[in-house]
């Protein structure tokens, strides 16, 4: 019988997180968090969200959050018929998205990732986005988000975006 996950939270990167620990079996992921991710919160370049694992300071996993632009003529015809023709579209990046090895295949990363739409949807009551936009590492990834509603860019099938207004919708 698998024990259900226990996971303490999703909270803002800080010193106390034990990052050096943290391995999701991606070589780039693990290296962001490890030697960059402080360094991007601490200069406004991207937040930085852990979720906390068993113990207290594990991360067991994590995702950044940003601001981002869609260059107006790469969304699908569909929905740039929706929107004024600005030659760009306010849009948040979800950066990046892990999950500790020890935690894979208990849904964290769809925790993590509502957490992100979450916070998204509550900054846009003071920064309008249009879209929530991710870049997917690899097919498996871009599965993960079409499964959550994520439509792929015409040009860029691993570059995915989910309206707000689609996002918004969860939350009521």
């Amino acid at each position: 019988m698998n024990e259900a996950p226990a996971f303490g939270g999703i909270e803002p990167l800080a010193k106390r997180h034990d990052r050096a620990a943290f391995t999701c079996g991606d070589e780039a992921l693990d290296r962001y968090l490890h030697r960059q991710a402080r360094q991007d919160h601490s200069r406004d370049i991207a937040r930085v969200f852990v979720a906390i694992g068993r113990q207290p300071h594990v991360v067991a996993g994590y995702y950044t959050l940003s601001s981002f632009t869609i260059e107006f003529g790469e969304l699908p015809a569909e929905q740039a018929s929706k929107l004024p023709h600005y030659p760009r579209v306010p849009a948040a990046l979800i950066g990046r998205l892990a999950v500790a090895l020890d935690c894979q295949g208990q849904g964290l990363g769809g925790i993590l990732l509502v957490d992100a739409l979450h916070r998204i949807v509550e900054a846009g009551q003071s920064v309008a986005s249009y879209a929530i936009v991710v870049h997917a590492k690899d097919a498996g990834a871009a599965a993960f988000y079409g499964k959550h509603g994520f439509i792929p860019f015409p040009d860029h099938p691993k570059h995915l975006f989910l309206p707000v207004a689609t996002a918004q919708r969860l939350f009521r």
